[in-house]
Parts: C-alpha cells; sequence; structure tokens
C-alpha cells in the first residue's frame, strides 16, 4: 500500500491542469509498468464517462483495481490531498496580498503550461487510442463541431460517443464452416 500511496501522491504533487492523465500513463505504465496500455485507456475512458473529474475518477478506478476498495481511497486521497493544499495555500497568498499584478502574471504562465501539457496528453494518449479511419473521422468531427462551429460539447456526445460504441461493439464468432472434404455419412 505504501507504493500506492507514493505513486498516487507524486502524481498529485506535480502535475496539474487537464494533462494529469498523462502522468498517470507515465507512472503506471511506463516507470512502473502496474498496467498495460489497454488497461491504461479502459480506465481512462471509464474516467471519462463517470460523473465528477476525470482525473480523480482515474485515480479511484485505478487504485481499485490495483489494491481493492482500500487502494482506490487511498490512492485518491494521496492524489487529491496535495493539490487541495497547495490551492489553499496560492489562495491565501493571492488574497493576502494588495498588488495582484504579479500573481496574476504567474496564473497567466501556469495557465500556459496547462495548455502544453494538455497538448502532450492528447499526443501520448490520444494517438494510442484512435485506431483507424472511423476513429479519426470521430475525432475530425467533433473537433470541427466544439471548436469551430461552437457546438456544446454535450450534442457531440449525445450523437458521435453512440456512433462510436456501435463500431466498436463486441461482434459474434463466425460460425463454423462445415468441412466439405469429409464424406458424409448419411445415405
Amino acid at each position: 500500500m505504501a507504493s500506492l500511496l507514493a505513486a498516487f501522491g507524486n502524481i498529485g504533487l506535480t502535475s496539474f491542469g487537464g494533462a494529469r492523465a498523462a502522468f498517470f500513463r507515465h507512472t503506471l505504465v511506463l516507470s512502473r509498468r502496474w498496467l498495460s496500455e489497454e488497461e491504461f485507456l479502459e480506465g481512462l475512458t471509464v474516467s471519462q464517462i463517470l460523473p465528477g473529474p476525470n482525473v480523480t475518477n482515474l485515480s479511484v478506478y485505478f487504485g481499485q483495481r490495483l489494491r481493492g476498495l482500500l487502494g482506490g481511497a487511498v490512492a485518491m486521497l494521496a492524489f487529491v490531498v496535495p493539490g487541495a493544499v497547495m490551492i489553499v495555500a496560492l489562495a491565501a497568498i493571492y488574497y493576502g496580498h494588495t498588488d495582484l499584478t504579479a500573481m496574476t502574471a504567474v496564473f497567466k504562465g501556469v495557465g500556459a503550461v496547462a495548455v502544453g501539457l494538455s497538448v502532450a496528453t492528447v499526443v501520448q494518449v490520444g494517438f494510442r487510442g484512435a485506431r483507424g479511419s472511423r476513429d479519426w473521422l470521430a475525432v475530425l468531427a467533433t473537433f470541427a463541431a466544439v471548436a469551430l462551429l461552437h457546438v456544446s460539447l454535450v450534442c457531440p456526445l449525445l450523437t458521435l460517443a453512440p456512433i462510436g460504441v456501435w463500431l466498436h461493439r463486441p461482434r459474434a464468432a463466425a460460425a463454423p464452416v462445415p468441412d466439405s472434404s469429409a464424406e458424409s455419412t448419411k445415405p
């Protein structure tokens, strides 16, 4: 349990913003080899479907998968508490000073880094998830709808997600073909 606490605590201390999934992947798949790429992508998908913050869901999902119910609780707390403490400290600093121009510059710089980390996450995780031309068509359609046409994200989710699920549904195995070379025993 100590290794789980250390891994998720480290992610909570060293990562921020929407790119935290890349830190999970680096720690759990590449560094510690606790999960395969497929297991990671499965967990990422589940965490995005569930309500609540994706990365918190991710910590609970992977902690539970690795060490059971207690592991889920430990992983979530180890991941969330460091960030919560830092936010409270930053809020105290931010509101405790009358000259907020320096803090505004700090937050703008951190925002730029968060965008860069989000792009890195797309490159590391997104390209592994899209496996064929149909997947890339869904990616492009979602991007066009949200970024270019300014459609609410809910619309592509309600239309393209069911299509993606249908396209990737498990298919029944084909019925075995009888061997035509064997002689029939029927008269």
